[in-house]
């Protein structure tokens, strides 16, 4: 779940360029460790064995993982044409147009409110299950997630930069406790052995395949931004394609094969227990397999990667949220009264505050409704999301297309990297839409009415930011702007 915060700059009239000399190995590090790999195996893992394909979850991380490496070609391809190093939305405003763009720009807005959301739901969960662990009171969820917003409103108010040197290290931290973790299940594995069951068509196809999917792309959301960093790049045109490539394959190899030794250390049937505990709120997938393996200390130390982590990736979401209403209003898209930098603290104060307001009131309409932090919060935003993300890369590889079709001189010789591998990536793109959403009911854990009010909810955005017209001149150069 990797996210960029772009900079707010003190002087709009004033447009900077980033430099740099990252090399391949550098971005990587930065897309991956920023990918929030407890937060996925502690929240999506457990969802995906128990409301997905059970033993065979780990094929929906490869499946996932697949997708998105074919995607990668073609959005790669297009980054060297896009003249600012920003979101999908530039891409598609590049290729399709503005108004195009501008829905895309809601889609993501949505799609990140959503996930937010369902990551204050998991961390109120995770409070709460530490505290009770520890022999503390057992207090309700939405009071932690409260404390836990006010916290992050405080941060994104008044800009307060969480050290990188800090959370990069907390995040080293966390690759390398499952990379511990993974190495001692491979040495001492559970009752079935070192079995590749999960891999078997037998096993992978029974259950919600869908679902298993549908929780491994959120766990990729934000693997963008490699293309992010082109200005800082030693060599943009041979660092990004790169480090994309092993972005992804890195995150997609990492979650599935720790998905594997959970299956390992558990068996086939034990880690189905143990998911379907997890979802109940009887217990803690990950903090009970690391306890086994790596016994208290380990199981200690985990726990508290794992809060960090939450609230790293919270904290990012608010950053990027923030910033993306600030500069749809800069574009005159939204409000100008959220066109506004502070003056002492330099923040978008009031896109921030409209922020912490939004998430407060969906966390309040949960709370209200008594809905389960981990299945109907973190489940159900997180499958909005993923319907979010599925309608951005489809929109990315269309744009792709149209792009290089258009500009004769940019695709000649690509036929095959500009046409036919987007092409076969748009298949992907709508089995995995189709996968997710035939199987929405089991991820929101509602009825057909409300899982389909979920589902309509990213196309609703992209139909309202396509419909949006400019309210007056623009404030300031944008990405936006960029295409008829």
């Amino acid at each position: 779940m990797s996210m960029h915060i772009s900079p707010i700059e003190s002087d709009r009239a004033d447009t900077t360029r980033l430099s740099g000399q990252l090399g391949t190995p550098a971005i990587v590090l930065m897309v991956v460790a920023a990918a929030a790999p407890l937060t996925v195996i502690g929240g999506n893992m457990p969802l995906a064995i128990g409301l997905g394909n059970g033993a065979g979850a780990p094929v929906g991380f490869l499946a996932a993982a697949v997708v998105l490496l074919v995607f990668s070609v073609g959005f790669v391809k297009m980054t060297p044409h896009v003249r600012e190093a920003g979101a999908f939305y530039s891409y598609v405003t590049r290729g399709l147009g503005r108004r195009p763009g501008m829905g895309i720009a809601f889609v993501a807005l949505v799609a990140y409110t959503a996930i937010q959301a369902g990551i204050y739901g998991y961390i109120g969960w995770a409070i709460d299950d530490t505290v009770r662990f520890y022999g503390g009171p057992s207090i309700p969820w939405p009071i932690y997630s409260a404390a836990t917003l006010v916290i992050v409103a405080l941060l994104g108010y008044r800009h307060i930069d969480v050290s990188a040197k800090v959370l990069g290290v907390a995040l080293a931290l966390e690759i390398g406790i499952v990379v511990v973790l993974d190495l001692v299940i491979l040495a001492n594995p559970g009752p079935d052995g070192l079995t590749l069951a999960p891999f078997q068509p037998s096993v992978f196809t029974e259950g919600a395949l869908g679902v298993a999917v549908l929780f491994a792309l959120t766990g990729f959301i934000g693997f963008e931004s490699t293309a992010i960093f082109r200005d800082e790049a030693r060599d943009p045109s041979r660092t990004i394609p790169r480090a994309t490539y092993i972005s992804v394959l890195l995150i997609g190899v990492f979650y599935a094969v720790t998905c594997w030794m959970f299956v390992v250390a558990d068996g086939t049937q034990g880690v189905v227990t143990n998911a379907d505990r997890t979802l109940a709120g009887e217990g803690n997938m990950l903090l009970e397999t690391t306890a086994s393996m790596l016994g208290t200390i380990g199981r200690d130390i985990v726990n508290v990667l794992l809060l960090t982590s939450l609230f790293a990736c919270v904290l990012s979401f608010h950053n990027v949220i923030t910033r993306y209403q600030f500069t749809l209003a800069g574009n005159g898209y939204l409000p100008r009264w959220l066109d506004h930098v502070h003056p002492a603290h330099r923040s978008p104060s009031r896109s921030s505050l409209v922020q912490t307001v939004t998430a407060f009131v969906i966390l309040a309409v949960f709370a209200l409704f008594q809905v389960d932090p981990l299945v109907g919060v973190f489940g159900s935003m997180a499958g909005v999301a993923t319907v979010g993300m599925m309608i951005l890369l489809l929109s990315t590889t269309l744009a792709v297309i149209v792009f290089f079709a258009r500009d004769t001189d940019a695709n000649a010789g690509r036929v095959w990297t500009t046409r036919v591998v987007p092409l076969i990536a748009i298949v992907g793109l709508l089995i995995c839409l189709w996968l997710v959403l035939s199987n929405f009911t089991l991820v929101t854990g509602g009825s057909v009415a409300v899982s389909i009010g979920l589902a309509v909810v990213p196309f609703v955005a992209l139909a309202i930011g396509m419909s949006v017209r400019r309210r007056g001149a623009v404030a300031r150069p944008d990405a936006a702007d960029e295409g008829d």
